[in-house]
């Protein structure tokens, strides 16, 4: 029994260190020549967290955004602990000023403490609501991120007390949480300011995780070719 609660406490530190959500574009001042954006943010998720990332605008009937981002916590080596999407977003309707969007992404992590080092894949997918006006916008964000599967390799210490533990894959049960928010900013010319917080709750949906809140301040920078 305690060697399972071990386990599932390191699956649960590995799940919730989310590292910062999503850029968030102000869909309504995105010019069609304006194909690349770069986009920093920093945002408060378990500590400081920092992140970058890279959109480029299709050419296609629906505004669809592909892009990759990389985050990482203050005080920690880059490559040590830090979390990479690959995915995209598209405004798939709109009335009037009204707009409607949705994200995909798949995610790679990772994490490591003194009991075990973890690598994860996994996924995030959300969908998005608000006013969008040319200069500003609010909108109101539900999502999910699912942790898939995990890659264990445990320390020399956890070894020591539980011989019989075995590193490789794992399929965690508690491998997910739900996150909901809003989000505001301000455009001008080809820049983008914006503000992200919200709550999270995991996805039995009775417990939420240790910090069960979020938020982050981005800026996007918005170019032509």
């Amino acid at each position: 029994m305690k060697k399972s609660k071990i386990l599932l406490l390191v699956i649960g530190l590995m799940v919730f260190k989310n590292y910062a959500t999503a850029q968030n574009v102000n869909w309504a001042s995105l010019e069609k020549k304006q194909q690349h954006i770069l986009n920093i943010n920093a945002g408060l998720d378990y500590g400081l967290t920092y992140g970058v990332g890279y959109g480029h605008q299709l050419k296609s009937k629906l505004p669809i955004i592909i892009n990759g981002e990389y985050s990482f916590p203050s005080g920690n080596k880059i490559v040590d602990d830090f979390k990479t999407k690959i995915g995209g977003s598209i405004r798939y309707a709109k009335v009037n000023n009204f707009l409607f969007t949705a994200k995909v992404y798949g995610v790679f992590r990772r994490y490591q403490n003194t009991l075990s080092r973890l690598v994860n894949f996994g996924s995030d997918m959300s969908v998005a609501a608000g006013y969008y006006k040319k200069k500003w916008h609010v909108a109101g964000e539900v999502g999910f991120d699912k942790a898939i599967v995990t890659h264990f390799k445990h320390s020399q210490l956890y070894k020591n007390n539980f011989p019989g533990v075995q590193d490789g894959w794992y399929e965690p049960s508690t491998g997910g949480n739900f996150y909901y928010g809003i989000q505001t900013g301000i455009s001008f010319k080809q820049h983008d300011i914006y503000l992200k917080a919200g709550r999270m709750l995991t996805q039995d949906f009775t417990t939420t995780p240790l910090v069960p809140f979020y938020l982050q301040l981005g800026y996007n920078l918005r170019m032509g070719k």
